[in-house]
């Protein structure tokens, strides 16, 4: 293990200290944080962005890299007692993906490596439980010929871990059952899942650099799936939904980490926890406190239940709707938490675009049966034309079709149907599957968990899906547009936003008396360089204060305006351009 951040390819998570970021990723800080506030964590090790880099260029592992991976397992052995490979108490591994920038279910995770027939054979002997060593066999197999084989197992042949070997045996690709061997081939996966054309998509469409790369974490294996007192789930210190202060989460009894966010199973709401598990819910409860405590943010928090015993895997700050990320941030400078200033910048004003978008009229609604219910997962409303794949939602998006993107649960491999998408539906799945934590993080309108073959039917017809309530109709409804000045919470963000910004945003209706340049500019296609060109052709012939137009309402529009002096701007609604004149100081 290398000390200098130049070398070091490898580091050791204690609690000791907490690295920088950038060098260990996201995942693994918030071990080594988690580590520093006493939580109850896992042993982990970090395989390090500059690894990752110098990865990039050979296009394999090094053997000194190999040798500190070596030197990683054993201080997991130590610390947890247990042994790599083989021994009466086996050591299995998670090994996850982990960026300096949150990119919730983009890139890949292998859990229970290590295990195969001698692993599994002690494992039951040490539970006594023969069908737990062979479940977690299972899921093993399954996830690494996903992941790092590439290939996908039915679900007849996924059965059972023979049935699994036996099929890809067959397909020529057999399952390597040397435990460093796996985790060597695991840790690849992990790096070259940063280039996956998900990711690409991702980071692409929120501005994240390509060149940031991602480390691994290597953490030892707690089991949910162990017994009737062992679970795993996600919570949110708030609401990501509506932003209420209370805890809002998900569980699932005797199961792992995916079967929650994979959208396949409906877990249960975290009271369920409360009546099972008392005492890990009410250390969960004092972990989230702690979390949000130390970061001032709203955290999302991973979870697992081991025989009753709580151990928290990962906390980041979640991604929320942006009704939950106005409240939230408005409550935190009430709480003392954070100033002004820190709320303002951490609300876009893309994000409030979003929150002040038309809404369904009640009386509408109330007149109508909707054609699917299910959870709402990520408010407002989308109207569009029901497609069930990806590739040809993404197809449409691009011709300038309103999609509706319908799939009985989405994965990572959806990202590029579900970016650009009115509103994303799914039969399967709660408010913590892969759908809704997406969506939230893309601001898409979103419904989950509508039923088995409830969205089928619906391809090819139009709907309007609402968010909010969970509501599918089949048919394009009226809408109507929010009032921000009456909305205590906006009304906040206002207030501070005019206070801080550098020039005025008026309605349409305020400037009858004031001198008005129409930008001519439209909004789509618009750029900071075609809308400064605009302003320079045109300001130099009049006396003009103030512009108008979509253009000049959008991010490039403020700035544009800001730099050749303008007193003010026309738009409706005035929120979103005075919150970017705000965070431009």
């Amino acid at each position: 293990m290398l000390s200098s951040k130049e070398t070091t390819s490898t580091l050791l998570l204690t609690g000791e200290c907490v690295p920088d970021r950038s060098l260990i990723g996201g995942k693994a800080w918030s071990i080594a944080n988690m580590m520093s506030l006493g939580l109850r964590v896992p042993p982990a090790f970090v395989i390090t962005t500059i690894s990752n880099a110098r990865y990039e260029k050979e296009g394999e592992l090094w053997p000194s890299l190999l040798g500190d991976i070596e030197s990683g397992v054993r201080h997991l052995e130590a610390q947890s007692r247990r042994t790599f490979g083989g021994g009466n108490r086996p050591l299995l591994l998670s090994v996850r993906s982990g960026a300096a920038v949150s990119m919730p279910g983009m890139m890949d995770t292998v859990l229970n490596l290590g295990i195969n027939d001698e692993t599994k054979a002690a494992l039951a002997l040490e539970c006594g439980d023969a069908e737990f060593a062979e479940d977690t066999h299972r899921r093993f197999l399954q996830l690494f010929a996903s992941i790092v084989l590439k290939v996908d197992v039915d679900e007849e042949a996924a059965s059972t871990a023979d049935t699994i070997r036996a099929a890809l045996a067959r397909d020529g690709h057999p399952m390597p059952t040397d435990p460093y061997e796996q985790l060597h081939a695991a840790v690849e996966a992990v790096f070259q899942s940063w280039n996956s054309r998900r990711a690409k998509r991702y980071r692409e469409h929120h501005g994240i650099p390509h060149d940031l790369g991602t480390a691994v974490t290597v953490q030892a294996m707690v089991f949910g799936n162990l017994n009737e007192r062992s679970g795993t789930g996600v919570l949110f210190s708030r609401n990501p939904l509506s932003g209420s202060p209370e805890p809002f989460g998900e569980f699932l009894l005797k199961a792992q980490g995916e079967d929650v966010v994979s959208g396949r199973f409906t877990p249960q709401p975290l009271d369920a926890m409360r009546q099972s598990l008392p005492e890990a819910h009410q250390g969960l409860l004092q972990a989230s406190r702690a979390l949000e405590d130390a970061g001032a943010e709203v955290q999302d928090i991973e979870f697992t239940v081991e025989d009753g015993q709580l151990f928290i895997l990962q906390s980041r700050s979640a991604k929320l709707a942006p009704l939950a990320a106005a409240r939230t941030s408005v409550d935190l400078v009430d709480e003392g938490r954070i100033s002004p200033e820190a709320a303002l910048k951490r609300i876009s004003s893309d994000r409030l675009r979003q929150l002040l978008a038309p809404t369904l009229s009640e009386s509408v609604t109330a007149e109508l049966a909707p054609v699917a219910r299910g959870e709402g997962a990520c408010p407002g409303v989308g109207i569009g034309l029901v497609v069930t794949d990806s590739d040809e939602a993404e197809a449409r998006i691009r011709r300038g079709e309103r999609v509706v993107l319908a799939r009985p649960n989405t994965s990572p491999n959806d990202l590029h149907g579900m970016i650009g998408a009115a509103a994303v539906i799914t039969e399967e799945g709660g408010s913590t599957s892969h759908a809704a934590v997406v969506s939230r993080a893309l601001g898409v309108p979103c419904v989950v968990g509508c039923g088995a073959g409830a969205l089928s039917a619906l391809a090819g017809s139009t709907v309007t899906v609402d968010g909010q309530g969970g509501f599918v109709f089949d048919r394009e409804l009226p809408v109507e547009r929010p009032d921000e000045s009456r909305d205590p919470v906006l009304g906040r963000l206002l207030s501070w936003a005019k206070e801080r910004a550098a020039l005025r945003v008026v309605r349409p209706a305020e400037v009858a008396q004031l001198s008005v340049l129409d930008l001519g500019v439209d909004e789509e296609g618009c750029d900071a360089a075609t809308i400064d060109r605009a302003l320079a052709r045109i300001l130099p012939t009049g006396t003009f204060k103030g512009a108008k137009g979509g253009a000049i309402a959008t991010d490039a529009g403020v700035q544009a305006a800001l730099r050749h002096g303008l007193e003010f701007i026309v738009a409706d609604p005035v929120l979103p351009p005075l919150l970017a004149a705000a965070n431009a100081r």
